[in-house]
């Protein structure tokens, strides 16, 4: 059994035998953690501690002390997780209601990592799906209901985005249409609805993508993860608003089932779709769930998707990218970002954008052509146009910063839930 050593926060340096700015010092089973930093800075400091003892093989601890509140805690659990999940921390010192935010924000971020972090042989579109609503059914069981669509019936219902990425692999894609409905009256309004990028693999398809860059693909349902993730926090910490859950999913795989550059899509609003790109998938199978989500009349849609590399150029892995024709609504999920101890970032999207994403054979394509255009914005646009009233009730989270491609000073390699705690407060509040 391994041996527990209490973790002590102080505020004061490490003695100098510890070298210069040192996070952690040594005493007899016990670790002490020197932050004198304030703020951002200081939780910053408290999660790369936690880095530095994960990587040390520490694997069990447990805080001591009046030192640590809930945010503290929270900060050391990011850095201190791995995507062996074989550390244990004791969290002993907060007060019962702050253990139990703790616990929900422990529960919502560990599915959310676990599922991304899973490879395509366990996570394909039927079993994130059945996933998603097993995790969110657990929370509040006589609140939740949900379908799962997926093969022939996608096609046979109108979600032909999401079929056609799908065909290609022996895995069928699927759908899930899930509803949290606390109140269960059965016109109870829809305050928001979420939509989710469930590619539990992409090759590219036949625009495929080098090894490197492929390695990683198992992570491209990260929109579906962190909208659940997200929601399921909200749930934990007592929602009491209606919620409609919409996780568009397939495989995207080359085989001679496969769509193909050339082809025109026409989804159930009418848009056409040429395809240009088999490698911009997610915005194809996202379109169906902003449709569906449309067609419940939400008040607010909120989509998360890791949707362009334009993005990750733009922001690094640090920052999530933040879309949004209503100003007003894209400042609402800065501050609640930043309320939450979360990165977001926002990029331009305007009308004109929709303007280039032109076809000569269908009413848009799926990527942008010319030289010089914006890809992640133009990828937002594309979205836009399956958004009922999307200048005024819609958000588009391209997440950036919501996988680790290699360990940092901050995180694990793997995925991070950044995002979930976003959400969540949007949800809430």
């Amino acid at each position: 059994m391994t041996a527990v050593m209490d973790l002590v926060l102080c505020a004061k340096p490490a003695a100098a035998q510890w070298g210069d700015n040192a996070l952690i010092s040594f005493e007899t089973n016990q670790v002490n953690v020197h932050v004198t930093s304030q703020g951002a800075s200081r939780l910053q400091d408290i999660q790369k501690a936690a880095r530095k003892l994960d990587s040390q093989g520490l694997k069990h601890l447990s805080f001591i002390g009046d030192s640590w509140d809930l945010e503290a805690c929270w900060a050391f659990y990011q850095g201190y997780y791995n995507a062996k999940q074989d550390n244990q921390l004791d969290v002993v010192v907060l007060s019962d209601a702050d253990l139990q935010r703790f616990n929900a924000l422990k529960i919502s971020a560990d599915w959310t990592r676990k599922t991304i972090n899973l490879g395509p042989a366990e996570i394909y579109p039927q079993s994130l799906c059945e996933s998603a609503a097993s995790f969110l059914s657990a929370l509040a069981p006589d609140c939740v209901s949900h379908t799962i669509i997926s093969g022939d019936d996608l096609l046979a219902e109108g979600w032909v985005g999401t079929y056609q990425v799908g065909k290609g692999s022996s895995q069928a894609p699927a759908m899930l249409q899930l509803d949290f409905n606390p109140s269960g009256k059965s016109d109870e309004p829809i305050a928001f609805a979420l939509v989710g990028k469930g590619i539990t693999f992409d090759s590219g398809g036949y625009s495929i993508k080098p090894s490197d860059g492929m390695s990683i693909m198992k992570s491209d349902m990260g929109g579906a993860a962190t909208v659940t993730g997200g929601l399921g926090l909200a749930i934990a910490n007592g929602l009491n608003k209606r919620v409609k859950l919409f996780l568009c999913c397939a495989e995207n795989m080359v085989s001679g089932e496969a769509y193909k550059l050339g082809d025109v899509i026409t989804y159930k609003n009418g848009v056409s779709v040429e395809v240009l790109n088999t490698d911009a998938e997610g915005r194809l199978v996202l379109a169906d769930g902003l449709i569906a989500a449309s067609e419940v009349k939400p008040d607010k849609i909120i989509d998360a998707a890791t949707l362009t590399g334009a993005a990750k150029m733009a922001l690094g892995r640090d920052y999530n990218a933040v879309f949004g024709f209503d100003d007003d609504m894209v400042h609402h999920a800065l501050q609640a970002a930043k309320a939450e101890h979360e990165k977001a970032w926002p990029l331009p999207l305007e009308p004109f954008h929709k303007g280039q994403i032109g076809s000569a054979f269908a009413d848009i394509a799926n990527i942008s052509s010319g030289e010089g255009m914006a890809g992640a914005s133009t990828a937002a646009a594309f979205l836009a146009h399956f958004v009922e009233n999307a200048e005024q009730n819609w958000l588009h989270f391209d997440l950036s910063g919501s996988y680790q491609k290699s360990a940092n000073a901050l995180w694990a390699t793997g995925a991070k839930g950044h995002g979930i705690r976003t959400i969540s407060r949007l949800l809430s509040e």
